[in-house]
């Protein structure tokens, strides 16, 4: 899966569920590529003083290119933190060797990479490392947050859980990404690690925003040039005859 901040958004008020004030805590510090407990001061500091640059607000412009294909599913979801509204766009791509050449171009771009594995399942944890190369190879490493994630956690014993956790752990050390263990179906931790992800995701673009310096009020609301009639159209697509 990976995740991107979207260029432009005109959505409802944030769910009072996805406000996020304090920075949420790692799974494992040991597994965690961020252990400090709060969010940067620059970031709290410019979000108090409405300075977050392009994040949190719309720009003009619309992207066309949200495709939604076999292989690939879409989400958006919306936060707030530190007072400052916070959109994520999740696209979720298959895993699976025949869906490969779909899901490589939906890596592009991404600024957090999450692989995820069956805790049940060894050979799912072998093949991570492939998906992870598949998706930096679309990317600058030193540029995307990378998460690996277990699931189905709630099908383990603790006792088998336990021994695949350690294996894991490890992986993660090695490809500096922080790890985490959820379950979709009682919903443990899964809440906990998508705050993590739009926090840090959040905390990445303000300081990116500071650098570049000249930052906009987030009063200053840049309104969307709708005269075209036919501003939701897509483009055509051209068909592929690859993962057939």
């Amino acid at each position: 899966m990976s995740v991107r901040v979207p260029a432009m958004s005109v959505l409802p008020p944030v769910r009072k569920d996805r406000i996020i004030a304090q920075l949420p805590h790692c799974f494992r510090e040991d597994a965690a590529f961020h252990t400090k407990k709060d969010f940067n001061n620059k970031v709290k500091t410019a979000c108090q003083q409405q300075r977050t640059g392009t994040v949190g607000f719309c720009k003009d412009a619309f992207d066309k290119n949200y495709k939604a294909t076999i292989g690939v599913d879409f989400e958006m979801e919306r936060f707030e933190v530190l007072g400052v509204p916070f959109s994520l766009q999740l696209w979720d791509t298959a895993g699976q060797e025949r869906f490969k050449c779909i899901a490589s171009t939906y890596y592009r771009g991404a600024q957090v990479v999450i692989i995820t594995f069956d805790v049940n399942d060894v050979a799912s944890l072998d093949h991570t490392k492939q998906w992870l190369e598949d998706a930096l190879k679309e990317n600058d490493p030193t540029a995307v947050q990378l998460f690996l994630v277990g699931t189905k956690k709630d099908l383990s014993s603790p006792a088998q859980y336990s021994l695949i956790e350690q294996d894991a752990i490890k992986l993660a050390q090695e490809i500096r990404a922080e790890y985490w263990a959820v379950s979709s179906l009682t919903g443990e931790n899964v809440k906990e690690f998508f705050f993590r992800v739009a926090s840090l995701a959040f905390e990445t673009n303000v300081l990116a925003e500071l650098e570049k310096g000249g930052t906009r009020q987030i009063g200053d609301v840049v309104r969307i040039n709708s005269n075209s009639s036919n501003i939701y159209a897509s483009s055509k697509k051209k068909s592929s005859s690859c993962c057939q």
